[in-house]
Formats: C-alpha cells, sequence, structure tokens
C-alpha cells in the first residue's frame, strides 16, 4: 500500500523535481521504438526494463545530489484501455503492467530515498485521444468509466497518487477526479496550453481549474501546467486568481506551438541553461509552485540545470 497517500510530501513547503520527456528520451537518445508513444510496452522484458530503470535513476540522482524531493512518475501515459488496445493489449494484461510500472518505481524509491528525501510514486495517467488536439470529447461521465480502469489498478497498488498529465479540455479532466476520488487515491490535474496560454479547448487556465474543482468538490490535490514551453504560459499564470492551486511545472524544451511540433522530424531540445533559467524565474514570481520537472524534449540535462538554479539560489 502506499507510504504517502494520507499525506502527499509535495504538498509541503519543500522542493521537489521528476523526470523530464520519458517518450521523447527514449526515442530520439537511446534509438528505442515505441508504438503510439507507449513507453509501458517495456516493461514485457528484461531489456526493456532495464532501460527504464536506466532512464529513472539518471534522474534520481540528480534529485539526491541535490538534496531535493522526487516524483516518480510511471512509464504509463499510454497504457489505458483504448491506446493499450491499438496496440495489442487485453484489460487483463494492461492491469498487470499498470501494477509492474509501479512496481519498478517502488525498486528505484527503495534505493534512493532517505528520511528527508521522499520519493513519491504517481500512477501516470495520459488522455485518452490526442493530447495535442481537443477532439472527439467525452462527457464528465464517460472520462469517469473510461480512466476508472487504470486508476483502480493503481489504487491497488503502491502508488501514492494519481497524475493526469497533458489534459486539454475539462470535462475529461474532472472524470478523472472523480474516479480517483471513487477509489480514495490522491489525484493531480496537469493541463497543457496553446501558445496563447489557454487550453486547446479554449479555456483559460483558471477557468479550466475553477470548472474542475466545481465538478469535483476542489477534489484534486493541485495542479500542474506541462508540454508547453515556460513563454507560452507565464502571463496567464499571472493572470490567475487560482494560482495557488497549481503547484507543478512540467515545460517543454522547444518553444514550437503543438502544431510545429506535430510536423517536426527531429527533437527540438531548446537551451537547457535558458531552461533553469525560466524555472527560476517562474519559482520566483509563483512560489506556490514546488513540483519541477519536464517534458518533450526534455533529458538530464534540463532537469540539472533546473536543479542547479533552485538549489544554489535557495543555498545564496
Amino acid at each position: 500500500m502506499s507510504a504517502y497517500r494520507q499525506a502527499l510530501p509535495q504538498l509541503g513547503d519543500q522542493l521537489f523535481i521528476t523526470d523530464g520527456g520519458l517518450e521523447t528520451s527514449l526515442i530520439f537518445h537511446e534509438g528505442i521504438e515505441l508504438p503510439e508513444f507507449a513507453a509501458f510496452v517495456l516493461l514485457n522484458d528484461q531489456e526493456g526494463r532495464d532501460a527504464l530503470k536506466k532512464y529513472y535513476r539518471s534522474y534520481a540522482r540528480i534529485a539526491k545530489q541535490a538534496g531535493l524531493g522526487f516524483i516518480l512518475e510511471s512509464p504509463t501515459w499510454r497504457s489505458s484501455p483504448e491506446w493499450g488496445q491499438k496496440i495489442g493489449y487485453t484489460t487483463a494484461e494492461l492491469h498487470d503492467l499498470n501494477t509492474a510500472a509501479i512496481g519498478l518505481m517502488e525498486s528505484i524509491r527503495e534505493e534512493f530515498e532517505s528520511a528527508d528525501q521522499p520519493y513519491v510514486i504517481s500512477g501516470c495517467i495520459g488522455p485518452r485521444g490526442d493530447g495535442y488536439r481537443a477532439e472527439n470529447r467525452m462527457t464528465e461521465t464517460e472520462a469517469r468509466d473510461y480512466h476508472g480502469e487504470q486508476i483502480g489498478s493503481f489504487a491497488l497498488s503502491a502508488a501514492d497518487c494519481v497524475t493526469a498529465v497533458t489534459m486539454n479540455y475539462v470535462e475529461e479532466a474532472s472524470g478523472i477526479a472523480l474516479a480517483a476520488r471513487d477509489r480514495r487515491i490522491p489525484a493531480i490535474i496537469s493541463f497543457t496550453v496553446e501558445t496563447d496560454g489557454r487550453l486547446p479547448s479554449g479555456e483559460t487556465l483558471d477557468e479550466a481549474i475553477a470548472l474542475v474543482d466545481a465538478a469535483s468538490d476542489g477534489y484534486p490535490a493541485y495542479y500542474m501546467v506541462n508540454c508547453a514551453h515556460p513563454s507560452h504560459f507565464e502571463s496567464s499564470l499571472a493572470a490567475m486568481e487560482r494560482i495557488d492551486r497549481v503547484r507543478g511545472i512540467r515545460a517543454n524544451a522547444s518553444r514550437c506551438s503543438h502544431a510545429e511540433l506535430d510536423e517536426a522530424d527531429e527533437l527540438d531540445d531548446g537551451n537547457p541553461e535558458e531552461f533553469g533559467l525560466d524555472y527560476r524565474r517562474l519559482l520566483d514570481r509563483f512560489p506556490s509552485i514546488n513540483v519541477v520537472g519536464g517534458c518533450c524534449g526534455t533529458d538530464q540535462r534540463h532537469i540539472e540545470q533546473i536543479s542547479l538554479r533552485l538549489v544554489s539560489q535557495d543555498a545564496a
């Protein structure tokens, strides 16, 4: 059972980092093929599990050396029913793989965690559809039913929470929050935004958070922003009335729009040093944020720069 489910450590003042762009790192840096961008398939054999362990350990070491907490986000962004079936997995196999993913996260935690550096395990949930487009939208009830299966697997495991990543419309996010509440596991909702700082469905971050909180009686432990460059959402954060509900950022390395990233043949990894400075500025400006990591195009270099900028500044 979860070590931290009753009181998530990241709800305090301690700074936590997480990993970078898992799928883009595996594909572009390691040369690993991922059908439908699905990293969970690597759990099927020892070679794949070793690749995942190597990846997570590299970030766990950064956290350890910097004296920071760490969020272990499981490699399960694509292991929901429809995506799993698309690449040939049954419901029972998906349950086993979701459980195995949390088991792998447990092994990393056992290796690196200490009393003053908690390593929190999160069951990662991705959108049913395209992360960049708010198409074929579900109702809140449909989303609650659809995502409930995967969340149920996490609730029976050692996962401390679930994190819905790259959410691009409100109804799906609300359904996930309600499904997590049904299963009594903490939920974190991470929205993605376009270059104008709005969700692909058109809402501002403030509006989206208000709507999900209203639908779920404020169930999400907190909210995040991911899969967008800091320049796309900094002004939106500044305009928010509910900025205290935002505790996490996992930004893209690239300044490109979602449409441009979709059409790109090569990885845009931006400038890691500039990326670290962007995060320093964001945390100075928005002190409620204490969970930081990367998304598409980011790797260990970007997270190292974040930790260097944040830890050195705090020490000063």
